[in-house]
């Protein structure tokens, strides 16, 4: 039986305290669209993906006006396209393109999947497509790009480490009048989950049904506000608050994907129940952090506190599901969250901290602008050390930085929408370029070999 009292809270939650459904996410399989033609494989591209979402769009903006539940962004991910890259040969940017008129077409948000994993090594097609990253993205509005260099089953990929810390440079250099927005659209993985519905990293796993529809849900806003309505709570009862209200914010996913899922005739995939953040006040992660106890993100202390946020809502949120995959946790990109931005403004949160919290969260380095003076061995460096961190710990790590071309430390980048702003901030200026330019694989570690 409906409860009087559970609507009125979440209409309180959505109207108050910025409680929505990030994104539904459709991800597509491409195999089928493979071609030693790459004029025609593209063409194959634009029809499928115009085909399957074709109500994507339209579906959620339904669901919206139903429920009275924002869904703030509808996406599509699809397979790895470096897999078709190295069936047709040819140049990759003509399938950005086929994307990028694609997404427009059916009217999504983002599409994802301009993307190559290269943990093991480079395979038919993947170092023309990394290659092309930087031209493909800044010839594009919609597309998003991601490259994994690095599993806890086959190490880390220096070669292609030292690689992304060049495509990341040229894409800044390549949107330099544009807020350097190409970086900003590139995410390099250690151990990339298949069913991520979070752009720039969502891709269609291989092991993927041909189509099936991915939620992202939100709730920063909901669980700082239950927050600060206990004071007085020891931190195990503040870890109880949270995994009831994260249960209550994945209960809210799940009714999204399965209506979508059954009208739109797709299989239904999972919740990822991240807690992602965007710049709007009183949306902020770092703000639960600070209603925790601490003076401001950063502090000594914030690593523990976040560990124990991360867990809660994977505590709470995973019985809430039918199903829960993706990143699932809490994201901490800095330009997409006030608190943050305000932290690393005033200096209480450095780079070096971040690192130390990605340790615990869910992802990485996330939306981090740095001065556009950094040099390509300096990105790998800080590539590396947060592949190392993923493979190591089992998780999902990841790094999205914007060389500020241009710009030093203090200076700001305006993205403008939930991408944000973001202060540039300081990157330790002692180079590891002998380190980077070793080349080969950091071997996988022995906690690996759990056959």
């Amino acid at each position: 039986m409906i409860n009087t009292f559970d609507i009125l809270e979440t209409i309180r939650m959505i109207q108050d305290e910025c409680l929505d459904i990030r994104t539904i996410t459709m991800g597509i399989s491409l195999l089928d669209c493979a071609d030693k033609d790459i004029d025609k494989a593209c063409a194959n591209i634009y029809e499928k993906i115009c085909r399957k979402a074709e109500r994507l769009v339209e579906t959620g903006e339904e669901i919206e006006k139903q429920y009275g539940i924002p869904i703030i962004n509808k996406r599509v991910s699809v397979t790895p396209i470096a897999m078709l890259a190295g069936v047709s040969g040819g140049e990759p940017v003509k399938y950005a393109l086929a994307l990028e008129k694609a997404a427009q077409t059916i009217g999504v948000n983002f599409i994802g999947g301009y993307s190559a994993l290269v943990q093991k090594g480079f395979s038919a097609g993947d170092l023309e497509l990394i290659n092309s990253i930087p031209q493909a993205l800044a010839q594009t509005q919609h597309l998003c790009s991601s490259v994994n260099i690095g599993s806890t089953k086959a190490g880390i990929n220096l070669d292609a480490v030292k690689l992304m810390g060049q495509k990341v440079k040229e894409a800044a250099e390549l949107t330099k009048d544009d807020n350097c927005i190409a970086a900003g659209k590139l995410v390099v993985f250690c151990n990339a989950p298949e069913d991520n519905p979070f752009m720039a990293g969502a891709f269609h796993g291989v092991s993927e049904p041909d189509c099936v529809i991915n939620v992202g849900v939100s709730g920063p806003g909901v669980v700082r506000s239950a927050v600060s309505k206990y004071p007085d709570y020891s931190i195990n009862e503040i870890a109880e608050l949270i995994k009831k209200t994260a249960f209550k914010v994945t209960r809210m996913g799940q009714l999204v994907g399965v209506e979508a899922s059954q009208r739109l005739g797709v299989p239904f995939g999972i919740v990822d129940l991240s807690l992602a953040p965007t710049p709007a006040v009183g949306d902020s992660v770092a703000h639960i952090l600070e209603e925790i106890g601490l003076e401001k993100c950063g502090a000594p202390g914030t690593t523990a506190c976040l560990a124990m946020l991360n867990d809660a809502v994977k505590k709470g949120g995973v019985m809430a599901s039918s199903s829960v995959g993706g990143l699932s946790g809490a994201f901490i990109p800095v330009s997409e969250d006030a608190g943050m931005i305000d932290a690393a403004r005033c200096g209480a949160l450095t780079i070096e901290k971040l690192e130390a919290m990605t340790a615990v969260c869910s992802v990485g380095l996330d939306m981090i602008v740095i001065p556009g003076d950094t040099t390509p061995e300096t990105i790998s460096g800080i590539i590396a050390d947060e592949a190392a961190i993923g493979m190591i710990n089992g998780k999902t790590t990841a790094v999205r930085v914007i060389p500020a071309i241009g710009k030093n430390i203090g200076d700001e980048l305006e993205f403008g929408g939930l991408l944000g702003s973001g202060p540039v901030m300081k990157v330790n200026a002692n180079s590891p370029a002998k380190f980077i330019n070793r080349g080969g694989k950091i071997p996988a570690p022995l906690h690996s070999l759990k056959n």
